[in-house]
């Protein structure tokens, strides 16, 4: 999944789980896990990020590649916050060489104008951190009841210049990467989340042969 700050990844990513039956993988989330666990590469990413590094591209692939291994055959996943950079990108396609796996990329398309109002108006959970879009009028979160707060990195808008702009330098050639070679399918993320569906379902539902088909068994 890619996408600027902003344009919904995460929610359309979990829609997508949901209809195809993905297992998500987010590097975010996955680095705060492994940091917990008491193994070589846990405290190897723990002493990364409390020295307040950025993890490597190597330590990346190690972590990828540990996930693809642990997964059940015939398994199918959805990534998200990977990759970042082409040297990241690179090394991804060798990894899904070397597991003989097929992907696409699929980049929910928004401008920066667009990236930078939804970012400012977007609150996220104190409790739960569940983040809410921009039209979310509530106070409190819906699933839990709590309090509602803008993010430090949303609030302020050099931060926010930065990210976008780490976006154009870094991932946009990664994008035009699977572009060139026909793997990329495109999202216009501007609408509202359903309408959103309503154009990326037709372009995915072959890709994952979505409605199953049921085979009968009967005699």
């Amino acid at each position: 999944m890619f996408g600027r700050q902003g344009s919904g990844k995460g929610t359309q990513g979990k829609y997508f789980a949901e209809r195809y039956h993905l297992t998500p993988f987010v590097m975010g989330d996955e680095l705060r896990k492994l940091a917990k666990k008491d193994s070589e590469l846990g405290q190897k990413i723990k002493s990364i990020i409390e020295a307040g590094h950025l993890v490597s591209d190597e330590v990346v692939m190690e972590i990828i590649g540990n996930f693809m291994e642990e997964l059940p055959k015939g398994t199918r996943v959805i990534f998200d916050g990977i990759p970042r950079k082409m040297g990241q990108a690179e090394k991804f396609d060798a990894l899904m060489e070397k597991n003989n796996r097929e992907f696409k990329g699929v980049i929910l398309d928004i401008n920066e104008e667009t990236a930078i109002r939804r970012l400012t108006r977007r609150r996220m959970c104190s409790q739960c951190k569940i983040i809410f879009a921009e039209d979310y009028d509530q106070p409190t979160c819906k699933s839990c009841g709590g309090a509602l707060e803008s993010r430090e990195d949303d609030s302020n808008m050099k931060s926010i210049r930065n990210r976008l702009n780490a976006f154009n330098q870094e991932t946009m050639p990664v994008i035009e990467h699977y572009r060139i070679q026909g793997k990329l399918i495109e999202l216009n993320g501007e609408p509202k989340i359903d309408e959103v569906n309503e154009e990326a379902f037709p372009k995915l539902d072959p890709i994952f042969q979505y409605p199953p088909k049921y085979v009968s068994h009967q005699v």
